[in-house]
């Protein structure tokens, strides 16, 4: 079925003479389906007639959708949103992280589902978003894609919608439903249903700018379709105690082979609370380990594990910058003393040298994510009683940096030197770790409880009372004998994990 008719027919110019002035609608129908375009001025109304008549009389095809010949249309009846997708990546591609890729992928992947012509389509839904995931919209791989992939985005070429399809308020209902539910129909996450309208947000951005849209039409403000609240802040419920750290790592020491390597990795992100990414890049020049005290580490390279097919070197690893900092940017964090002793130990035991990796894998390259992650799977069923291993607590890897910054907050050090020691920006450390911070509710109660001490037996009175505003509920006296932290335990201090130490092992 074609979307052009030749089928014309026009009709007299229908004049209105209303309260608010005189109108000048021009009439037609494209193939049995009645037009029609209102105007101020009669001069207007009959140029807008004469341009659709020349058009009809050089037979030139008239556009169901829109009414008007196809020379009129805007470019965005002229691509579909399949292409358009497609244009995009390529145009992202060398700009953004091998993550960010991949992110793209999936977002447009959904959006481009929800804009067929057929619903369902004919092909196993599983490979229809592998198609278009794998190997459409990852520019390293599009050429690579096998026949059953090719013959799928085929078809996904010829039923894709045109970009003029944003225009109509029912299919952007439909992506935005697309983007908030996953393939067996159940909600999305939060967090991954914001990341989607982000990015198709700046893919619809870019068409404005390239004039493929007149306007972003994805909704704005609090309605319907608003965007779900994602949970920013830390779950209280993930940090680990010093006792289970101390038995997890000692627990991942006594593993045969790598057990004293991993353990030296996990330790370190307790101590200095690295991103696994940051800590599979250390090198052993980075770390100024001494004999006794404190240690730092430099900390200058990220090391994310994406996969090899949205590098652009094939490597399953991504070499970057640090998060949030400029190119070549350097980050100081201080080395707890029990971790420059478990370091000193595992770069004597491995023989490494000042430009080795810290913490290898076992053939040498970068230690793979897959590799941490089942051996700290482990070391919680092990370790942990039943009801903790099912809970949140230390669920993930990522848990043992929570852990180390709240640490740090509950014990005195300033918001900004740990943000500083973080790689974060303030306002997202404290949104992201308000829940976990403890230790100083004594003191803060302290301060308030005489300021709203009200006086024994002073009657009611109808105005404020005598110096309102600066009563303290203590004479100046007392004030000067008690202050009103005086009794309060002393603030929390930072205190060492103390670990079993690993075993020698042999290469």
């Amino acid at each position: 079925m074609t979307d052009r008719s030749f089928k014309i027919r026009f009709y007299d110019t229908e004049v209105y003479e209303g309260k608010r002035g005189t109108t000048h609608t021009v009439r037609w129908s494209v193939n049995g389906r009645r037009r029609g375009e209102t105007f101020k001025t009669g001069a207007l109304a009959e140029s807008f007639r004469a341009t659709l008549l020349v058009a009809a009389n050089n037979g030139e095809p008239f556009d169901l959708e829109t009414g008007r010949p196809v020379s009129h249309a805007v470019p965005s009846a002229e691509i579909t949103w399949y292409e358009f997708a497609l244009q995009y990546v390529d145009m992202k591609w060398p700009r953004i992280s091998a993550n960010n890729r991949q992110s793209t992928a999936k977002a447009l992947t959904k959006v481009t589902l929800a804009l067929l012509h057929a619903h369902p389509t004919p092909f196993d839904p599983v490979q229809v978003r592998k198609a278009l995931r794998e190997y459409a919209f990852n520019k390293n791989r599009r050429d690579e894609a096998p026949p059953e992939m090719r013959t799928i985005l085929s078809w996904i070429r010829r039923n894709s919608l045109p970009m003029r399809a944003w225009e109509d308020t029912k299919h952007v209902d439909n992506v935005m439903l697309a983007l908030s539910t996953r393939l067996d129909g159940s909600r999305a996450a939060a967090s991954s249903v914001n990341r989607g309208r982000r990015i198709t947000n700046v893919a619809l951005k870019h068409a404005v700018r390239q004039k493929i849209l007149k306007t972003n039409p994805l909704p704005k403000g609090k309605d319907e379709s608003a965007a779900p609240k994602a949970a920013g802040a830390v779950d209280k419920r993930s940090l680990l105690n010093p006792g289970q750290v101390a038995g997890l790592l000692a627990w991942i020491g006594d593993r045969p082979r790598t057990g004293y390597r991993l353990r030296a990795f996990f330790a370190t992100l307790y101590y200095t609370g690295l991103r696994p990414e940051e800590a599979v890049a250390l090198r052993v020049d980075a770390a100024t380990l001494p004999t006794a005290g404190w240690g730092e580490l430099l900390v200058h390279t990220a090391e994310p594990e994406v996969g090899s097919k949205w590098t652009d070197d094939r490597e399953p690893h991504e070499t970057r910058g640090l998060k949030g900092r400029a190119a070549g940017d350097t980050r100081p964090v201080p080395a707890h003393p029990a971790l420059v002793v478990i370091l000193r130990e595992l770069i004597e035991e491995d023989g490494l040298k000042p430009g080795d990796l810290l913490f290898p894998g076992e053939k040498g390259g970068l230690l793979a994510g897959s590799v941490f992650r089942r051996a700290w799977n482990k070391a919680r069923a092990a370790v942990l009683d039943a009801h903790e291993y099912h809970s949140p607590v230390g669920k993930r890897v990522y848990d043992l940096r929570h852990t180390c910054l709240t640490t740090w907050l509950n014990n005195g050090v300033p918001p900004a030197q740990v943000a500083e020691w973080a790689g974060n920006s303030v306002p997202v450390l404290l949104s992201t770790y308000a829940r976990c911070i403890t230790g100083q509710l004594t003191e803060l109660q302290g301060r308030i409880e005489g300021p709203q001490q009200l006086p024994a037996g002073r009657a009611a009175s109808k105005g404020p009372p005598e110096n309102f505003g600066k009563f303290s509920g203590r004479t100046a006296a007392e004030s000067r004998a008690k202050p009103a932290s005086a009794g309060l335990p002393p603030p929390p201090s930072a205190v060492g994990l103390a670990l079993p130490k690993s075993p020698h092992r042999t290469r």
